[in-house]
Protein backbone atom coordinates (compact mmCIF):
# COMPACT_ATOMS: atom_id res chain seq x y z
CA UNK A 1 0.00 0.00 0.00
CA UNK A 2 1.24 3.46 -0.96
CA UNK A 3 0.35 6.26 1.45
CA UNK A 4 0.54 10.01 0.86
CA UNK A 5 0.49 12.51 3.73
CA UNK A 6 -0.41 16.06 2.72
CA UNK A 7 1.25 18.58 5.03
CA UNK A 8 4.40 18.03 7.09
CA UNK A 9 3.85 20.15 10.17
CA UNK A 10 4.12 18.49 13.56
CA UNK A 11 0.90 16.52 13.10
CA UNK A 12 1.69 15.49 9.53
CA UNK A 13 5.21 14.47 10.49
CA UNK A 14 3.86 12.36 13.34
CA UNK A 15 1.45 10.62 10.96
CA UNK A 16 4.27 9.95 8.49
CA UNK A 17 6.46 8.50 11.22
CA UNK A 18 3.76 6.25 12.66
CA UNK A 19 2.35 4.96 9.36
CA UNK A 20 5.85 4.09 8.13
CA UNK A 21 6.21 1.71 11.10
CA UNK A 22 3.07 -0.26 10.21
CA UNK A 23 3.50 -3.61 8.46
CA UNK A 24 2.22 -3.89 4.91
CA UNK A 25 2.93 -0.26 4.05
CA UNK A 26 5.05 -0.12 0.91
CA UNK A 27 5.87 3.59 0.96
CA UNK A 28 4.89 6.88 2.58
CA UNK A 29 5.25 10.10 0.60
CA UNK A 30 5.41 13.30 2.63
CA UNK A 31 4.08 16.22 0.59
CA UNK A 32 4.43 19.91 1.39
CA UNK A 33 4.98 23.23 -0.37
CA UNK A 34 8.21 23.79 1.60
CA UNK A 35 11.28 21.65 1.08
CA UNK A 36 12.67 22.53 4.51
CA UNK A 37 9.54 21.16 6.17
CA UNK A 38 9.83 17.93 4.17
CA UNK A 39 13.52 17.60 5.07
CA UNK A 40 12.69 17.94 8.77
CA UNK A 41 9.92 15.35 8.40
CA UNK A 42 12.26 12.86 6.70
CA UNK A 43 14.88 13.36 9.39
CA UNK A 44 12.38 12.72 12.19
CA UNK A 45 10.75 9.74 10.47
CA UNK A 46 14.18 8.20 9.72
CA UNK A 47 12.64 5.36 7.73
CA UNK A 48 13.68 4.10 4.27
CA UNK A 49 10.02 3.74 3.30
CA UNK A 50 9.49 7.52 3.59
CA UNK A 51 9.98 9.83 0.62
CA UNK A 52 9.45 13.57 0.17
CA UNK A 53 7.75 15.56 -2.57
CA UNK A 54 7.17 19.28 -2.98
CA UNK A 55 3.92 20.47 -4.55
CA UNK A 56 2.04 23.76 -4.74
CA UNK A 57 -1.22 22.29 -3.34
CA UNK A 58 -3.34 25.20 -4.50
CA UNK A 59 -5.71 23.69 -7.04
CA UNK A 60 -7.55 20.40 -7.47
CA UNK A 61 -5.14 19.57 -10.30
CA UNK A 62 -2.18 20.07 -7.95
CA UNK A 63 -3.64 17.54 -5.54
CA UNK A 64 -4.47 15.06 -8.29
CA UNK A 65 -0.84 15.05 -9.40
CA UNK A 66 0.31 13.81 -5.98
CA UNK A 67 -2.65 11.51 -5.30
CA UNK A 68 -3.10 9.71 -8.61
CA UNK A 69 -0.62 6.93 -7.78
CA UNK A 70 -1.51 6.62 -4.08
CA UNK A 71 -3.81 4.11 -2.40
CA UNK A 72 -4.59 6.11 0.76
CA UNK A 73 -3.94 9.76 1.62
CA UNK A 74 -4.11 11.66 4.90
CA UNK A 75 -4.87 15.38 4.82
CA UNK A 76 -3.11 17.60 7.37
CA UNK A 77 -4.06 20.82 5.65
CA UNK A 78 -5.57 24.23 6.42
CA UNK A 79 -9.39 24.21 6.51
CA UNK A 80 -9.53 26.18 3.26
CA UNK A 81 -7.88 23.34 1.30
CA UNK A 82 -9.79 20.42 2.79
CA UNK A 83 -12.72 20.31 0.36
CA UNK A 84 -10.45 20.70 -2.67
CA UNK A 85 -8.27 17.83 -1.47
CA UNK A 86 -11.28 15.55 -1.00
CA UNK A 87 -12.56 16.29 -4.50
CA UNK A 88 -9.10 15.49 -5.87
CA UNK A 89 -8.99 12.23 -3.91
CA UNK A 90 -12.31 11.16 -5.43
CA UNK A 91 -11.11 12.08 -8.92
CA UNK A 92 -7.89 10.12 -8.28
CA UNK A 93 -9.76 7.13 -6.80
CA UNK A 94 -7.64 7.47 -3.67
CA UNK A 95 -9.01 6.80 -0.16
CA UNK A 96 -8.74 9.90 2.02
CA UNK A 97 -8.53 10.47 5.78
CA UNK A 98 -9.03 14.15 6.63
CA UNK A 99 -8.17 15.85 9.90
CA UNK A 100 -10.48 18.76 9.09
CA UNK A 101 -14.07 18.41 10.28
CA UNK A 102 -15.49 21.72 9.05
CA UNK A 103 -17.72 22.10 5.96
CA UNK A 104 -19.33 18.74 6.69
CA UNK A 105 -22.50 19.56 4.77
CA UNK A 106 -20.48 20.33 1.64
CA UNK A 107 -18.45 17.14 2.07
CA UNK A 108 -21.41 14.84 2.59
CA UNK A 109 -22.79 16.08 -0.75
CA UNK A 110 -19.83 14.23 -2.33
CA UNK A 111 -20.95 10.91 -0.83
CA UNK A 112 -22.40 9.46 -4.05
CA UNK A 113 -19.39 10.55 -6.10
CA UNK A 114 -17.06 8.89 -3.61
CA UNK A 115 -19.13 5.70 -3.69
CA UNK A 116 -19.07 5.62 -7.49
CA UNK A 117 -15.28 6.06 -7.36
CA UNK A 118 -15.06 3.22 -4.83
CA UNK A 119 -13.18 5.28 -2.24
CA UNK A 120 -13.52 5.84 1.49
CA UNK A 121 -13.49 9.46 2.67
CA UNK A 122 -13.29 9.96 6.45
CA UNK A 123 -13.70 13.64 7.44
CA UNK A 124 -12.75 14.99 10.87
CA UNK A 125 -10.54 12.09 11.96
CA UNK A 126 -8.41 13.55 14.76
CA UNK A 127 -9.12 14.03 18.44
CA UNK A 128 -12.08 16.45 18.20
CA UNK A 129 -13.59 15.88 15.78
CA UNK A 130 -12.53 12.27 15.78
CA UNK A 131 -12.08 10.45 19.07
CA UNK A 132 -14.90 12.39 20.72
CA UNK A 133 -17.23 11.48 17.84
CA UNK A 134 -16.91 7.71 18.02
CA UNK A 135 -16.92 7.69 21.82
CA UNK A 136 -20.28 9.48 21.77
CA UNK A 137 -21.61 7.20 19.04
CA UNK A 138 -20.60 4.08 20.96
CA UNK A 139 -22.22 5.36 24.14
CA UNK A 140 -25.45 5.94 22.25
CA UNK A 141 -25.26 2.43 20.76
CA UNK A 142 -24.94 0.97 24.27
CA UNK A 143 -28.25 2.49 25.38
CA UNK A 144 -31.84 1.65 24.57
CA UNK A 145 -32.80 5.32 24.81
CA UNK A 146 -30.12 8.01 24.62
CA UNK A 147 -31.09 11.29 26.27
CA UNK A 148 -27.90 13.36 26.05
CA UNK A 149 -24.35 13.25 24.74
CA UNK A 150 -21.82 15.89 25.77
CA UNK A 151 -18.47 15.90 23.95
CA UNK A 152 -15.77 17.88 25.76
CA UNK A 153 -12.22 18.44 24.52
CA UNK A 154 -9.44 20.96 24.81
CA UNK A 155 -5.74 21.40 24.21
CA UNK A 156 -4.29 23.54 26.99
CA UNK A 157 -0.80 24.49 28.20
CA UNK A 158 0.84 22.39 30.89
CA UNK A 159 2.21 25.61 32.41
CA UNK A 160 -0.33 28.39 31.66
CA UNK A 161 0.78 32.02 31.72
CA UNK A 162 -1.21 35.29 31.64
CA UNK A 163 -2.95 37.11 30.13
CA UNK A 164 -4.91 34.43 28.23
CA UNK A 165 -3.72 31.23 29.98
CA UNK A 166 -3.50 29.55 26.58
CA UNK A 167 -0.87 28.78 23.99
CA UNK A 168 -1.36 27.93 20.33
CA UNK A 169 -0.45 24.33 19.51
CA UNK A 170 -1.86 24.44 15.96
CA UNK A 171 -3.03 27.20 13.61
CA UNK A 172 -4.28 30.37 15.36
CA UNK A 173 -6.59 30.89 12.38
CA UNK A 174 -8.29 27.59 13.25
CA UNK A 175 -8.48 28.50 16.93
CA UNK A 176 -10.23 31.82 16.25
CA UNK A 177 -12.53 30.11 13.76
CA UNK A 178 -13.62 27.83 16.58
CA UNK A 179 -14.36 30.91 18.69
CA UNK A 180 -16.48 32.72 16.10
CA UNK A 181 -18.54 30.18 14.16
CA UNK A 182 -22.07 29.29 15.31
CA UNK A 183 -22.17 25.77 16.71
CA UNK A 184 -24.35 23.00 15.32
CA UNK A 185 -25.91 20.88 18.09
CA UNK A 186 -28.95 18.67 18.72
CA UNK A 187 -31.68 19.98 20.99
CA UNK A 188 -34.90 18.06 21.62
CA UNK A 189 -34.13 15.86 18.63
CA UNK A 190 -33.61 18.71 16.17
CA UNK A 191 -30.46 20.27 14.73
CA UNK A 192 -29.96 23.81 16.02
CA UNK A 193 -27.32 26.52 15.74
CA UNK A 194 -26.07 27.92 19.03
CA UNK A 195 -24.11 31.17 19.43
CA UNK A 196 -20.33 31.01 19.58
CA UNK A 197 -18.85 31.23 23.10
CA UNK A 198 -22.20 30.40 24.74
CA UNK A 199 -23.05 27.90 27.47
CA UNK A 200 -20.13 28.75 29.80
CA UNK A 201 -19.70 26.20 32.59
CA UNK A 202 -17.04 25.25 35.15
CA UNK A 203 -15.45 21.79 35.12
CA UNK A 204 -12.76 19.95 37.03
CA UNK A 205 -10.35 17.40 35.56
CA UNK A 206 -7.74 15.14 37.17
CA UNK A 207 -4.30 16.56 37.87
CA UNK A 208 -2.36 18.23 36.46
CA UNK A 209 -5.33 20.07 34.90
CA UNK A 210 -7.67 20.98 37.77
CA UNK A 211 -10.33 23.65 37.30
CA UNK A 212 -11.38 24.64 33.77
CA UNK A 213 -14.17 26.38 31.92
CA UNK A 214 -15.98 25.20 28.80
CA UNK A 215 -18.15 26.83 26.13
CA UNK A 216 -20.21 25.32 23.34
CA UNK A 217 -18.40 24.84 20.03
CA UNK A 218 -19.40 23.17 16.78
CA UNK A 219 -20.30 19.46 17.00
CA UNK A 220 -19.26 19.05 13.34
CA UNK A 221 -20.63 15.88 11.73
CA UNK A 222 -22.16 14.39 14.88
CA UNK A 223 -25.05 16.86 14.88
CA UNK A 224 -26.07 15.36 11.54
CA UNK A 225 -25.04 11.70 11.85
CA UNK A 226 -26.40 11.16 15.38
CA UNK A 227 -29.67 13.06 14.91
CA UNK A 228 -32.50 10.65 15.59
CA UNK A 229 -30.33 8.55 17.89
CA UNK A 230 -29.98 10.98 20.80
CA UNK A 231 -32.28 13.70 22.08
CA UNK A 232 -29.62 16.29 22.94
CA UNK A 233 -25.99 16.61 21.84
CA UNK A 234 -23.45 19.38 22.32
CA UNK A 235 -19.70 19.73 21.97
CA UNK A 236 -17.69 21.94 24.30
CA UNK A 237 -14.12 23.22 24.33
CA UNK A 238 -12.20 23.77 27.56
CA UNK A 239 -9.71 26.42 28.62
CA UNK A 240 -8.36 27.56 31.96
CA UNK A 241 -10.61 29.94 33.99
CA UNK A 242 -10.77 33.49 32.67
CA UNK A 243 -9.82 32.78 29.07
CA UNK A 244 -13.34 32.64 27.67
CA UNK A 245 -14.43 35.88 29.37
CA UNK A 246 -11.57 37.78 27.72
CA UNK A 247 -12.24 36.26 24.31
CA UNK A 248 -15.95 37.05 24.70
CA UNK A 249 -15.13 40.73 25.18
CA UNK A 250 -13.05 40.74 22.00
CA UNK A 251 -15.87 39.02 20.14
CA UNK A 252 -18.47 41.49 21.41
CA UNK A 253 -16.31 44.47 20.40
CA UNK A 254 -15.86 43.14 16.86
CA UNK A 255 -12.18 42.22 17.03
CA UNK A 256 -12.96 38.71 15.72
CA UNK A 257 -15.11 39.86 12.79
CA UNK A 258 -14.30 38.85 9.20
CA UNK A 259 -16.02 41.84 7.59
CA UNK A 260 -13.47 44.17 5.97
CA UNK A 261 -12.89 47.62 7.45
CA UNK A 262 -10.73 50.50 6.24
CA UNK A 263 -7.55 51.31 8.17
CA UNK A 264 -5.27 54.08 6.85
CA UNK A 265 -6.66 53.68 3.35
CA UNK A 266 -6.36 49.89 3.26
CA UNK A 267 -8.92 47.16 3.80
CA UNK A 268 -8.45 44.44 6.38
CA UNK A 269 -10.57 42.10 8.47
CA UNK A 270 -10.47 42.82 12.23
CA UNK A 271 -9.77 39.14 12.93
CA UNK A 272 -6.60 39.32 10.84
CA UNK A 273 -5.40 42.27 12.90
CA UNK A 274 -6.33 40.40 16.08
CA UNK A 275 -4.35 37.35 14.95
CA UNK A 276 -1.22 39.46 14.68
CA UNK A 277 -1.76 41.03 18.11
CA UNK A 278 -2.83 37.83 19.89
CA UNK A 279 -0.20 35.48 18.46
CA UNK A 280 2.64 36.65 20.74
CA UNK A 281 0.23 36.60 23.70
CA UNK A 282 -0.45 32.91 23.06
CA UNK A 283 3.13 31.70 23.28
CA UNK A 284 3.89 29.77 26.45
CA UNK A 285 7.12 29.36 28.38
CA UNK A 286 7.21 25.68 27.42
CA UNK A 287 6.06 23.48 24.54
CA UNK A 288 4.50 21.09 27.05
CA UNK A 289 0.75 20.81 26.72
CA UNK A 290 -2.19 18.70 27.89
CA UNK A 291 -5.07 17.33 25.84
CA UNK A 292 -8.26 16.64 27.75
CA UNK A 293 -11.26 14.64 26.55
CA UNK A 294 -14.46 13.82 28.40
CA UNK A 295 -17.47 12.30 26.65
CA UNK A 296 -20.61 11.69 28.72
CA UNK A 297 -23.65 9.85 27.38
CA UNK A 298 -26.79 9.42 29.48
CA UNK A 299 -30.02 7.52 28.94
CA UNK A 300 -31.64 4.21 29.84
CA UNK A 301 -30.73 0.57 29.33
CA UNK A 302 -33.33 -2.13 30.13
CA UNK A 303 -35.33 0.54 31.96
CA UNK A 304 -32.39 1.54 34.19
CA UNK A 305 -30.79 5.00 34.08
CA UNK A 306 -27.22 4.87 32.80
CA UNK A 307 -24.34 7.29 32.40
CA UNK A 308 -21.27 6.31 30.40
CA UNK A 309 -18.13 8.43 30.68
CA UNK A 310 -14.89 8.22 28.73
CA UNK A 311 -12.02 10.43 29.86
CA UNK A 312 -8.50 11.11 28.66
CA UNK A 313 -5.83 13.39 30.13
CA UNK A 314 -2.82 13.17 27.83
CA UNK A 315 0.50 14.96 28.41
CA UNK A 316 3.32 16.13 26.17
CA UNK A 317 5.04 13.11 24.61
CA UNK A 318 8.71 13.28 25.61
CA UNK A 319 9.50 10.00 23.84
CA UNK A 320 8.33 11.27 20.46
CA UNK A 321 9.18 14.87 21.40
CA UNK A 322 5.81 16.15 20.20
CA UNK A 323 2.90 17.98 21.75
CA UNK A 324 0.01 16.02 23.14
CA UNK A 325 -2.28 17.76 20.67
CA UNK A 326 -0.13 16.54 17.77
CA UNK A 327 -0.13 13.00 19.12
CA UNK A 328 -3.83 12.77 19.94
CA UNK A 329 -4.75 14.27 16.57
CA UNK A 330 -2.30 12.23 14.49
CA UNK A 331 -2.76 8.74 15.92
CA UNK A 332 -6.48 8.26 15.13
CA UNK A 333 -5.82 9.35 11.53
CA UNK A 334 -2.80 7.04 11.24
CA UNK A 335 -4.77 4.05 12.53
CA UNK A 336 -7.75 4.85 10.28
CA UNK A 337 -5.44 4.98 7.23
CA UNK A 338 -3.90 1.67 8.30
CA UNK A 339 -7.34 0.09 8.70
CA UNK A 340 -8.32 1.21 5.19
CA UNK A 341 -5.11 -0.29 3.85
CA UNK A 342 -5.83 -3.52 5.73
CA UNK A 343 -9.44 -3.52 4.48
CA UNK A 344 -10.75 -3.39 8.04
CA UNK A 345 -12.70 -0.36 6.84
CA UNK A 346 -14.42 -1.16 3.56
CA UNK A 347 -17.35 1.28 3.45
CA UNK A 348 -17.18 3.67 0.51
CA UNK A 349 -18.45 7.22 0.26
CA UNK A 350 -18.10 10.01 2.81
CA UNK A 351 -18.18 8.07 6.07
CA UNK A 352 -17.70 10.04 9.32
CA UNK A 353 -15.69 8.14 11.89
CA UNK A 354 -18.64 7.89 14.30
CA UNK A 355 -20.50 5.80 11.72
CA UNK A 356 -17.75 3.18 11.35
CA UNK A 357 -15.76 2.98 14.63
CA UNK A 358 -18.65 1.60 16.70
CA UNK A 359 -19.90 -1.82 17.81
CA UNK A 360 -17.43 -4.56 16.81
CA UNK A 361 -14.78 -2.09 15.62
CA UNK A 362 -14.86 0.11 18.73
CA UNK A 363 -12.72 -1.88 21.18
CA UNK A 364 -10.12 -2.99 18.60
CA UNK A 365 -9.64 0.62 17.47
CA UNK A 366 -9.24 1.79 21.08
CA UNK A 367 -6.80 -1.06 21.69
CA UNK A 368 -4.58 0.09 18.82
CA UNK A 369 -4.65 3.67 20.12
CA UNK A 370 -3.68 2.31 23.55
CA UNK A 371 -0.72 0.44 22.06
CA UNK A 372 0.44 3.70 20.49
CA UNK A 373 0.22 5.55 23.80
CA UNK A 374 -3.32 6.97 24.00
CA UNK A 375 -5.06 5.87 27.19
CA UNK A 376 -8.81 6.46 27.51
CA UNK A 377 -10.59 5.48 30.72
CA UNK A 378 -14.21 4.28 30.82
CA UNK A 379 -16.63 4.55 33.72
CA UNK A 380 -20.23 3.37 33.99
Amino acid sequence: MRIVVLGTGMIGTTIVSEIAKFKGIESVTAVDIRQESIDRCLEIANNPKVFGKTASLLSQEDFIQVLQDADVAVGCLPHSLSLTAIKAAIASQCHFVDLVGSMFQEKIELHTQAQEAGVTIIPGCGVAPGITNFLAAQGIEMLDVAEEAVLICGGIPRWPVPPLWYQVVFRLESVLGLYTKPAFAIKNGEIVELPALSGLESLTFPEPVGKCEAVITDAHSTAFTLKGKVKNLTEKTIRYPGHWAKMKVLEELGFLDNQLIEIDGGLTAPVKLSEQILAPKMVGHSNEDVTVVRVEVTGTKSGISKKYTWEMVDLYDHTRNITSMAKTTALPAAVAAKWIAEKKIVETGVVPIETIIVKDRFNPFLAELEELGLHIEFKE
